[in-house]
């Protein structure tokens, strides 16, 4: 995406490790699904950054068009688009987030 929109989305997702664009904020979650994102997360003990597509429409419409996903909340480790709630919850319950997360040199707070 060369559009302004899409070059802050890479910027965002290159800038940092673990990127979270979600609905609201992480103390403060606006959807059930980026809530429980965001519990996964905080769970496993992964330092994350995130951002509130509520704050700005332009995030909220480019995200989807960047990453092929028609929703949100949208997970990037290391650049690399890992999914939605759905997905991440699976990968949480099964180890391949942690897995995913060593492999790419990201600390946690579980093993």
């Amino acid at each position: 995406m060369s559009t302004p929109v899409g070059q802050r989305i890479q910027s965002l997702i290159e800038s940092n490790p673990v990127m979270l664009f979600m609905k609201g904020t992480p103390d403060f979650p606006q959807c059930g699904f980026s809530s429980r994102v965001v519990q996964i997360l905080n769970h496993i003990g992964v330092p994350f950054k995130a951002e509130n597509v509520l704050a700005d429409p332009e995030i909220r419409d480019g995200i989807k068009v960047f990453s092929d996903w028609p929703t949100i909340p949208q997970l990037y480790v290391k650049g690399e688009f890992v999914g939605g709630c759905d997905i991440v919850s699976e990968m949480a319950q099964s180890g391949e987030l942690q897995t995913l997360l060593v492999e790419k040199g990201i600390a946690t707070a579980v093993a």
